[in-house]
């Protein structure tokens, strides 16, 4: 099959390369699946540029992955041959924690990923635990329901760590493939939403979803804000978000990686009770209740497809903050 792997190297341009490998053999409860489509996160981008480093040498990124069940291990049960799932970035965890057992197996220290720990999406077949697999919802076409994976699901995590109140006021700094869901199911919930980006094609893209406004990720938003999230890996947004919070406000940052923060000033940015939050990962309820919020919001998602064999020029797109939403590999169907 064809897939692409993480590669260390000096060259960014040489760090994900295409190569040809095994099928993957499903065992014990896992399944394996013909890749249809598979979204592209920034999470990747980081494995590829360095970021972070891969947990396993060669590993094939990816985990927001859709595809078609094909074959079986000899104890899985929970999907048959023909079904329509998808993979996201938490892998395995342990079960047996403090933190399993009370509901936040996000913070497993045992906790396996994706496209970082093992193979991923950027190929031709996958392998997973059924377990750790989504069965996913009627109305979004693999292209679409791809990022709901990892973008829908992270930010609708986000979205909870924030604490926004009903028919509260939310600034949204970056506005991608994460974001822009994210904006609709805070909508949905009667929210006011501010965008803070420095894209005009994604300030484009907050208003037409109906954000109440759309501005340069340095500027004030129009009101004060009771929650924020921040998806752009920025560290030097965080003291802007949190001096545009209003008493008692939350800032999440949403990503895995995000560089230094600068100094904060107590009173400028902390006092008040504002809270700076951190997301980590997921737990398979987040998935479940996502889906379910996106298919009751009528959440719109905005692609971008690429072949396969473009996965190196997606991630050069993304790098460069060329793509508008999501970007897609459409690999097979």
């Amino acid at each position: 099959m064809r897939a692409w792997i993480a590669h260390p190297a000096d060259d960014p341009a040489t760090r994900l390369r295409l190569v040809e490998r095994p099928e993957p053999e499903p065992h014990g409860r896992e399944v394996r699946l013909r890749v249809t489509a598979c979204g592209v996160c920034r999470t990747d981008l980081h494995l590829v540029d360095g970021d972070l480093e891969p947990r396993r040498p060669g590993v094939v990124p990816g985990h927001e992955v859709v595809g078609v069940v094909e074959a079986t291990g000899p104890g899985a049960r929970r999907f048959a041959v023909g079904d329509r799932v998808g993979i996201a970035w938490l892998r395995s965890t342990c079960g047996r924690c403090r933190w399993c057992t009370s509901g936040r197996e996000n913070l497993c220290p045992e906790s396996r990923y994706t496209g970082w720990d093992a193979d991923g999406g950027y190929a031709e077949f996958a392998v997973a635990d059924e377990d750790y697999v989504y069965a996913l919802p009627d109305g979004y076409d693999d292209e679409h329901a791809a990022p709901l994976l990892c973008a829908g699901i992270i930010g609708y995590r986000a979205l909870h760590r924030a604490e926004l109140p009903e028919g509260g006021r939310l600034g949204i700094y970056g506005f991608g493939a994460s974001a822009h869901i994210t904006a609709q199911l805070a909508l949905a919930q009667g929210a006011r939403v501010h965008v803070l980006t420095r894209s005009p094609a994604a300030q484009e893209l907050a208003l037409a979803l109906g954000a109440h406004s759309a501005g340069d990720a340095a500027d004030e938003p129009p009101e004060r804000l009771d929650s924020a999230i921040l998806f752009a890996p920025v560290g030097t947004l965080v003291p802007v978000a949190m001096a545009a919070l209003d008493r008692g406000g939350i800032l999440a940052v949403a990503g895995i990686h995000l560089s230094d923060i600068p100094p904060l000033n107590y009173q400028r940015h902390l006092f008040l009770e504002r809270q700076l939050r951190s997301v980590t990962s997921n737990t398979r309820e987040d998935g479940a209740e996502l889906f379910r919020a996106a298919v009751q919001a009528g959440v719109r998602v905005t692609t971008t497809p690429y072949p396969l064999a473009a996965a190196d020029a997606a991630l050069a797109d993304l790098r460069a903050d060329r793509v508008n939403g999501a970007a897609v590999l459409m690999i097979a169907g």
